[in-house]
């Protein structure tokens, strides 16, 4: 971990505001993109880089933008990695956001979400909170071989359940599905059903499958050669060097999932979700999300 004075915190895009606290992640995530070279770290990806004049930098933003508007944070670096325990900055800039009266749109796989849900419902009174959890693999096994140094997905579902008891939306992030490793109607559907009994807003899936580029690639066939052996080779023989690598169960799978959402009113086409999730109303009313 290593800390640095950032220039700017916020990125504009359309009328709604990015930012990224942390860069890199300590969550271990056999697929992470964020590893990808494109990305141009400069530092090994487990050495966080902590923006430690986050907080101060977006008061100064926020306090110059003339339009409230939603801020989302977590699509690069978890906000809640393990730094976040002792060092606060992402309840620091939550504090910021709720005292401007912005709109707060927040995703992460970690259960230390639940240290900050008083100012997230805080937000969500004043504007407009909405919590977006990554949920991948159902079986705590496979979850710790995947998704090994953050709490598993069911877990993860309880603080889907305690957003919901504070009216706070939620969405899930249901990406990525591993060829042959969690591409399975036994994976997907019990994760559905609880998305069903949560009362999530809406499901973000890209497809069913995986993306790989340089950087990332590598890590992801490392952890395949420990974990599942001989399956590297597979994935080389079917995919080559693609970036896309769909699940050979993509038929199946997606009509699983749009069959569920549909039945269940679950905003599942990825722009529905993401209007949903950068829209700030001049008007926000809590409880017309659950009518």
């Amino acid at each position: 971990m290593h800390f640095v004075d950032a220039k700017g915190i916020l990125t504009s895009n359309n009328g709604f505001a990015g930012m990224n606290i942390y860069r890199g992640c300590t969550h271990g995530c056999i697929y992470c993109d964020s590893r990808s070279k494109c990305y141009q770290f400069t530092h090994a990806f487990e050495d966080i880089e902590v923006k430690q004049n986050a907080p101060i930098l977006l008061e100064q933003a926020l306090k110059s933008k003339r339009k409230k508007c939603m801020i989302g944070t977590g699509a690069m670096s978890d906000p809640y990695m393990h730094c976040e325990q002792e060092l606060e900055l992402t309840r620091k800039c939550l504090e910021v956001i709720s005292r401007y009266e912005f709109g707060l749109a927040i995703q992460t796989k970690s259960d230390r979400i639940l240290r900050d849900i008083d100012l997230l419902d805080e937000i969500n009174r004043k504007a407009k909170c909405v919590v977006e959890i990554t949920l991948t693999t159902y079986d705590d096994e496979l979850c710790s071989i995947v998704e090994p140094n953050v709490c598993n997905t069911k877990r993860r579902i309880e603080v889907l359940e305690e957003m919901q008891k504070r009216h706070i939306p939620t969405v899930v992030w249901l990406t990525p599905l591993l060829p042959y490793i969690n591409d399975t109607v036994e994976n997907l559907a019990p994760i559905l059903d609880e998305c069903v009994r949560v009362g999530v807003k809406g499901i973000i899936s890209f497809g069913m499958g995986l993306t790989l580029r340089e950087g990332d690639r590598e890590y992801y066939y490392e952890a395949l050669d420990k974990h599942f052996p001989g399956l590297k080779q597979k994935y080389i023989n079917t995919f080559g060097n693609a970036y896309e690598l769909p699940s050979p169960n993509t038929g199946e799978l997606t009509e699983l999932f749009q069959r569920v959402c549909r039945k269940n009113g679950i905003l599942y086409k990825p722009q529905d979700c993401f209007r949903f999730m950068q829209e700030l109303p001049e008007k926000y009313q809590q409880m017309s999300l659950f009518d």
